[in-house]
Protein backbone atom coordinates (compact mmCIF):
# COMPACT_ATOMS: atom_id res chain seq x y z
CA UNK A 1 0.00 0.00 0.00
CA UNK A 2 2.70 2.64 0.89
CA UNK A 3 5.60 3.23 -1.66
CA UNK A 4 7.84 3.81 1.20
CA UNK A 5 8.30 -0.07 1.88
CA UNK A 6 9.96 -3.02 0.42
CA UNK A 7 7.38 -5.38 0.91
CA UNK A 8 8.03 -9.49 0.64
CA UNK A 9 4.54 -9.98 -0.01
CA UNK A 10 3.29 -10.78 -3.54
CA UNK A 11 0.79 -8.09 -4.88
CA UNK A 12 -2.31 -9.11 -6.21
CA UNK A 13 -2.10 -9.86 -9.98
CA UNK A 14 -5.65 -8.47 -10.64
CA UNK A 15 -5.29 -5.27 -9.03
CA UNK A 16 -3.38 -2.21 -11.15
CA UNK A 17 -0.97 -0.33 -9.36
CA UNK A 18 -2.24 2.83 -10.29
CA UNK A 19 -5.49 1.55 -8.75
CA UNK A 20 -3.71 1.19 -5.32
CA UNK A 21 -2.45 4.20 -5.81
CA UNK A 22 -5.75 6.19 -6.46
CA UNK A 23 -7.61 4.49 -3.74
CA UNK A 24 -4.28 5.14 -1.00
CA UNK A 25 -4.58 8.57 -1.63
CA UNK A 26 -8.83 9.21 -1.84
CA UNK A 27 -8.06 7.31 1.98
CA UNK A 28 -5.22 9.57 3.25
CA UNK A 29 -7.70 12.87 1.43
CA UNK A 30 -10.10 11.59 3.43
CA UNK A 31 -8.36 11.72 7.29
CA UNK A 32 -6.16 15.03 5.65
CA UNK A 33 -9.58 16.70 5.68
CA UNK A 34 -11.22 15.42 9.20
CA UNK A 35 -7.76 16.03 10.54
CA UNK A 36 -6.98 19.97 9.10
CA UNK A 37 -11.11 20.58 9.58
CA UNK A 38 -9.81 23.30 12.26
CA UNK A 39 -7.45 24.90 9.76
CA UNK A 40 -9.68 24.67 6.94
CA UNK A 41 -12.52 26.74 8.45
CA UNK A 42 -10.48 29.13 9.45
CA UNK A 43 -8.80 29.61 6.13
CA UNK A 44 -11.99 29.04 4.58
CA UNK A 45 -14.22 31.31 6.28
CA UNK A 46 -11.47 33.97 6.40
CA UNK A 47 -11.00 33.34 2.21
CA UNK A 48 -14.54 32.97 1.51
CA UNK A 49 -14.52 36.83 2.95
CA UNK A 50 -12.21 38.69 1.67
CA UNK A 51 -12.73 36.96 -2.19
CA UNK A 52 -16.68 37.71 -2.36
CA UNK A 53 -17.89 38.16 -5.41
CA UNK A 54 -17.31 41.12 -7.06
CA UNK A 55 -14.57 42.47 -5.31
CA UNK A 56 -11.97 44.38 -6.52
CA UNK A 57 -8.58 42.54 -7.14
CA UNK A 58 -5.83 45.28 -5.65
CA UNK A 59 -3.05 45.63 -3.37
CA UNK A 60 -5.59 46.16 -0.49
CA UNK A 61 -6.66 42.80 -0.82
CA UNK A 62 -3.53 41.25 -0.38
CA UNK A 63 -2.58 42.55 2.11
CA UNK A 64 -5.64 41.12 3.90
CA UNK A 65 -4.58 37.70 2.04
CA UNK A 66 -1.34 38.25 3.98
CA UNK A 67 -3.72 38.26 7.35
CA UNK A 68 -5.56 35.09 6.76
CA UNK A 69 -2.33 33.24 6.11
CA UNK A 70 -0.62 34.84 9.08
CA UNK A 71 -3.80 33.95 11.45
CA UNK A 72 -3.46 30.34 9.91
CA UNK A 73 0.13 30.15 11.27
CA UNK A 74 1.94 30.15 8.26
CA UNK A 75 4.54 32.10 9.40
CA UNK A 76 5.62 35.88 8.13
CA UNK A 77 8.53 33.97 5.69
CA UNK A 78 6.28 31.89 4.11
CA UNK A 79 3.47 34.16 4.00
CA UNK A 80 5.06 37.31 2.11
CA UNK A 81 6.31 34.19 -0.45
CA UNK A 82 2.72 33.04 -1.06
CA UNK A 83 1.26 36.63 -1.44
CA UNK A 84 3.60 37.75 -4.12
CA UNK A 85 3.96 34.44 -6.03
CA UNK A 86 -0.17 34.48 -5.90
CA UNK A 87 0.16 38.32 -6.80
CA UNK A 88 2.64 37.67 -9.94
CA UNK A 89 0.53 34.58 -10.55
CA UNK A 90 -2.39 36.55 -10.78
CA UNK A 91 -1.16 38.80 -12.98
CA UNK A 92 0.45 36.79 -15.38
CA UNK A 93 -3.10 34.64 -15.75
CA UNK A 94 -4.72 37.97 -16.21
CA UNK A 95 -7.24 37.13 -13.33
CA UNK A 96 -9.75 39.60 -12.97
CA UNK A 97 -12.11 37.90 -10.71
CA UNK A 98 -12.07 37.73 -6.20
CA UNK A 99 -12.36 33.99 -6.74
CA UNK A 100 -9.64 33.25 -8.82
CA UNK A 101 -7.26 34.62 -6.07
CA UNK A 102 -8.03 31.59 -4.20
CA UNK A 103 -7.34 28.71 -6.89
CA UNK A 104 -3.78 31.41 -7.89
CA UNK A 105 -2.89 30.42 -3.64
CA UNK A 106 -3.90 27.15 -3.97
CA UNK A 107 -1.58 26.81 -6.57
CA UNK A 108 1.13 28.62 -5.17
CA UNK A 109 0.75 26.66 -1.73
CA UNK A 110 0.76 23.12 -4.00
CA UNK A 111 3.71 24.67 -5.55
CA UNK A 112 5.84 25.11 -2.40
CA UNK A 113 4.70 22.02 -0.53
CA UNK A 114 5.21 19.94 -3.06
CA UNK A 115 9.54 18.93 -2.84
CA UNK A 116 8.46 17.96 0.83
CA UNK A 117 6.63 14.83 -0.71
CA UNK A 118 9.66 12.31 -0.91
CA UNK A 119 8.67 8.70 0.47
CA UNK A 120 11.13 7.16 2.66
CA UNK A 121 13.29 4.25 0.85
CA UNK A 122 14.38 1.68 3.49
CA UNK A 123 16.17 -0.71 1.28
CA UNK A 124 19.90 0.66 0.89
CA UNK A 125 21.08 -0.96 3.98
CA UNK A 126 20.29 -3.93 6.25
CA UNK A 127 19.55 -3.47 8.68
CA UNK A 128 18.22 0.29 8.06
CA UNK A 129 18.56 2.10 10.82
CA UNK A 130 16.24 4.78 12.29
CA UNK A 131 16.84 7.29 14.71
CA UNK A 132 13.68 9.01 16.12
CA UNK A 133 14.70 12.61 17.57
CA UNK A 134 12.38 15.01 19.33
CA UNK A 135 11.11 17.48 21.73
CA UNK A 136 9.00 16.11 25.05
CA UNK A 137 5.45 14.79 24.04
CA UNK A 138 5.58 15.33 20.22
CA UNK A 139 4.61 11.53 19.65
CA UNK A 140 7.88 9.23 19.04
CA UNK A 141 7.23 6.16 20.61
CA UNK A 142 3.76 6.23 19.49
CA UNK A 143 5.10 6.76 15.69
CA UNK A 144 7.39 4.21 16.26
CA UNK A 145 4.76 1.99 16.70
CA UNK A 146 3.11 2.91 14.30
CA UNK A 147 5.64 2.62 11.68
CA UNK A 148 6.76 -0.57 13.32
CA UNK A 149 3.19 -2.14 12.47
CA UNK A 150 3.63 -0.89 8.83
CA UNK A 151 6.97 -2.30 8.66
CA UNK A 152 5.88 -5.76 9.63
CA UNK A 153 2.47 -6.06 7.90
CA UNK A 154 5.29 -5.21 4.58
CA UNK A 155 6.44 -8.76 5.71
CA UNK A 156 9.90 -7.08 7.72
CA UNK A 157 11.71 -7.71 10.44
CA UNK A 158 12.06 -5.10 12.89
CA UNK A 159 14.55 -4.60 16.12
CA UNK A 160 12.81 -1.72 18.28
CA UNK A 161 15.40 0.37 20.77
CA UNK A 162 14.65 1.81 23.72
CA UNK A 163 16.78 4.82 23.39
CA UNK A 164 14.35 6.72 25.76
CA UNK A 165 16.47 6.16 28.92
CA UNK A 166 14.87 8.96 30.98
CA UNK A 167 11.44 7.70 31.33
CA UNK A 168 10.41 4.49 32.70
CA UNK A 169 6.84 4.91 30.84
CA UNK A 170 8.56 5.16 27.60
CA UNK A 171 9.96 1.85 27.57
CA UNK A 172 7.29 0.16 28.92
CA UNK A 173 5.03 1.64 26.23
CA UNK A 174 8.02 0.54 23.14
CA UNK A 175 7.83 -3.04 25.10
CA UNK A 176 4.20 -3.40 24.54
CA UNK A 177 4.51 -2.29 21.01
CA UNK A 178 6.79 -4.40 20.24
CA UNK A 179 4.61 -7.76 22.03
CA UNK A 180 2.04 -6.62 19.65
CA UNK A 181 3.60 -6.48 16.53
CA UNK A 182 5.92 -9.20 18.01
CA UNK A 183 9.20 -7.79 17.88
CA UNK A 184 12.34 -7.76 19.65
CA UNK A 185 12.69 -4.53 21.56
CA UNK A 186 16.42 -3.77 23.23
CA UNK A 187 16.30 -1.70 26.54
CA UNK A 188 18.48 -1.40 29.51
CA UNK A 189 16.75 0.28 32.57
CA UNK A 190 18.51 3.43 33.23
CA UNK A 191 21.06 2.42 30.97
CA UNK A 192 22.85 5.11 28.75
CA UNK A 193 20.86 5.53 25.57
CA UNK A 194 23.77 5.14 23.07
CA UNK A 195 24.59 1.90 24.55
CA UNK A 196 20.88 0.64 24.23
CA UNK A 197 21.03 1.72 20.48
CA UNK A 198 24.65 0.23 19.84
CA UNK A 199 23.36 -3.44 20.92
CA UNK A 200 19.83 -2.90 18.79
CA UNK A 201 22.08 -2.50 15.94
CA UNK A 202 24.35 -5.24 16.99
CA UNK A 203 21.19 -7.38 17.62
CA UNK A 204 19.54 -6.64 14.31
CA UNK A 205 22.64 -7.76 12.73
CA UNK A 206 23.06 -10.87 14.26
CA UNK A 207 19.45 -11.80 13.26
CA UNK A 208 19.38 -10.62 9.95
CA UNK A 209 16.78 -8.29 10.30
CA UNK A 210 15.60 -5.56 8.05
CA UNK A 211 14.72 -2.65 9.95
CA UNK A 212 16.03 -1.00 13.06
CA UNK A 213 14.17 2.03 14.97
CA UNK A 214 15.96 3.81 17.74
CA UNK A 215 13.69 5.63 20.22
CA UNK A 216 15.32 8.88 21.75
CA UNK A 217 14.45 10.65 25.15
CA UNK A 218 12.74 14.37 24.13
CA UNK A 219 14.32 17.40 24.94
CA UNK A 220 13.93 21.09 23.79
CA UNK A 221 16.69 22.52 21.43
CA UNK A 222 17.64 25.13 24.46
CA UNK A 223 19.00 21.95 26.20
CA UNK A 224 22.29 22.26 25.39
CA UNK A 225 24.01 19.18 27.61
CA UNK A 226 20.82 17.12 25.66
CA UNK A 227 21.62 18.10 22.63
CA UNK A 228 25.21 16.93 22.71
CA UNK A 229 24.28 14.08 24.17
CA UNK A 230 22.00 13.45 21.42
CA UNK A 231 25.23 13.99 18.97
CA UNK A 232 26.49 11.29 21.04
CA UNK A 233 24.12 8.93 20.23
CA UNK A 234 24.52 9.79 16.47
CA UNK A 235 28.47 9.25 16.74
CA UNK A 236 27.65 5.55 18.62
CA UNK A 237 25.17 4.59 16.01
CA UNK A 238 28.01 5.29 13.51
CA UNK A 239 30.38 3.22 15.30
CA UNK A 240 28.02 -0.05 14.91
CA UNK A 241 27.48 0.57 11.71
CA UNK A 242 29.71 3.13 9.37
CA UNK A 243 26.74 4.36 7.21
CA UNK A 244 24.11 4.14 9.86
CA UNK A 245 21.75 6.00 11.12
CA UNK A 246 20.16 5.69 7.23
CA UNK A 247 17.49 8.58 8.16
CA UNK A 248 17.31 10.75 10.91
CA UNK A 249 13.97 11.52 11.76
CA UNK A 250 12.54 14.95 13.67
CA UNK A 251 9.02 14.34 15.31
CA UNK A 252 6.99 17.26 14.92
CA UNK A 253 3.60 18.23 17.27
CA UNK A 254 1.91 20.37 14.76
CA UNK A 255 -0.07 22.15 17.95
CA UNK A 256 3.35 23.86 18.16
CA UNK A 257 2.87 26.15 15.00
CA UNK A 258 5.57 28.39 13.67
CA UNK A 259 7.48 27.13 16.99
CA UNK A 260 7.93 23.84 14.88
CA UNK A 261 10.41 25.72 12.60
CA UNK A 262 12.82 26.43 15.34
CA UNK A 263 13.16 22.53 16.31
CA UNK A 264 13.47 21.99 12.55
CA UNK A 265 16.53 24.62 12.34
CA UNK A 266 18.15 23.16 15.55
CA UNK A 267 17.30 19.36 15.19
CA UNK A 268 19.10 19.57 11.65
CA UNK A 269 21.96 21.29 12.69
CA UNK A 270 22.67 18.67 15.96
CA UNK A 271 22.04 15.57 13.50
CA UNK A 272 21.72 16.34 10.00
CA UNK A 273 17.26 15.47 9.61
CA UNK A 274 16.68 13.79 6.74
CA UNK A 275 13.32 13.16 7.19
CA UNK A 276 10.43 14.98 9.33
CA UNK A 277 7.04 13.38 11.02
CA UNK A 278 4.06 15.55 11.46
CA UNK A 279 2.10 14.17 14.49
CA UNK A 280 -1.11 15.37 15.91
CA UNK A 281 -2.83 17.17 13.05
CA UNK A 282 -5.84 16.18 14.36
CA UNK A 283 -6.07 18.31 17.40
CA UNK A 284 -4.96 21.53 16.02
CA UNK A 285 -5.28 24.80 14.11
CA UNK A 286 -2.39 25.39 12.86
CA UNK A 287 -1.61 23.41 9.90
CA UNK A 288 -0.44 26.08 8.12
CA UNK A 289 2.68 26.17 9.68
CA UNK A 290 4.39 23.17 7.48
CA UNK A 291 4.20 26.68 4.48
CA UNK A 292 6.72 28.10 7.16
CA UNK A 293 9.29 24.87 7.25
CA UNK A 294 8.79 23.93 3.73
CA UNK A 295 10.31 27.84 3.00
CA UNK A 296 12.47 28.06 5.54
CA UNK A 297 14.12 24.53 5.41
CA UNK A 298 12.61 22.36 3.01
CA UNK A 299 13.15 18.81 4.46
CA UNK A 300 11.04 16.18 3.36
CA UNK A 301 7.75 15.03 5.50
CA UNK A 302 7.88 11.39 5.44
CA UNK A 303 4.65 10.92 7.24
CA UNK A 304 1.84 12.80 8.61
CA UNK A 305 -0.36 11.64 11.72
CA UNK A 306 -3.73 12.23 11.40
CA UNK A 307 -5.41 10.57 14.16
CA UNK A 308 -4.68 8.16 17.73
CA UNK A 309 -6.01 4.97 15.49
CA UNK A 310 -2.84 2.22 14.41
CA UNK A 311 -2.99 2.99 10.45
CA UNK A 312 -3.16 7.07 10.96
CA UNK A 313 0.54 7.49 10.03
CA UNK A 314 0.62 8.39 6.59
CA UNK A 315 2.75 9.09 3.94
CA UNK A 316 2.60 12.70 2.84
CA UNK A 317 1.18 13.34 -0.01
CA UNK A 318 1.14 17.60 -0.78
CA UNK A 319 -2.06 17.27 -3.44
CA UNK A 320 -3.44 15.72 -0.86
CA UNK A 321 -2.73 17.65 2.25
CA UNK A 322 -3.65 21.18 -0.03
CA UNK A 323 -7.10 19.77 -0.74
CA UNK A 324 -7.84 18.94 2.74
CA UNK A 325 -6.81 22.57 3.58
CA UNK A 326 -8.90 24.43 0.55
CA UNK A 327 -11.92 21.73 1.17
Amino acid sequence: MFSFLRSNKTPEPDTPHGNDTAVARTSLAGRLRQSLSATRDRLGKQLTALLAPGRAIDEELFEELETVLLTCDVGVDATQHLVDATRQRVKRARISEAGGVREALRAELLELLTPLEAPLQIDTAKPFVILLAGVNGAGKTTSIGKLTKQLVDAGLSVVLAAGDTFRAAAEKQLKIWGERNKVTVIAQEGGDAAAVIFDAIQSARSKNADVVLADTAGRLPTQMHLMEELKKVKRVIAKAMPDAPHEVLLVIDANTGQNAVTQVKAFDEALGVTGLVLTKLDGTAKGGAIAGIARYRPIPVRFVGTGEGIDDLRPFDAAAFVDALFG
